[in-house]
């Protein structure tokens, strides 16, 4: 077999190496005006292959072989979640499909719902402490 193949499947590996770093898994963090960190996170999918042969002369007296073949390679990036840090605190925000029915959509705000009752009974107890 050529050493065509594995040169291209070589060179498919490196431009996916390129297009995917740490960078794409956990993003750079974004800093909001009122000091909100986020730190996007997200998914890879990566699929690679290729293939060849080479072509026999039926000419004995040609000494070619001529090489077919190809290679392939794709990427999917598909944002998972936000690392939210705020005032020391760290608490992951999933990025999700939508809710389709109300019960969903209760479910989802639970949990904001309990950190604003938790502020509030820190922010009455902080004013009784005065």
């Amino acid at each position: 077999m050529s050493k065509n193949l594995p040169n291209m499947l070589e060179n498919t590996i490196a431009k996916i190496r390129e297009l995917v770093d740490v960078n794409s898994v956990i993003g750079d963090p974004i800093t909001t005006a009122d000091g909100i960190t986020l730190i996007p996170i997200s998914k890879v999918s990566v699929g690679f292959g290729g293939g060849g042969s080479d072509y026999v002369s039926k000419n004995a007296n040609k000494q070619e072989n001529p090489f077919g073949g190809g290679a392939f390679g794709g990427v999917k990036v598909t944002p998972i979640a936000f690392m939210v840090i705020k005032e020391g605190t760290v608490r992951m925000l999933p990025v999700a499909v939508p809710p389709s029915t109300t019960a969903d959509r209760i479910v989802e705000q639970v949990p904001d719902v309990l950190e604003q009752i938790a502020s509030y009974f820190d922010s009455r107890k902080k004013k009784n402490a005065e």
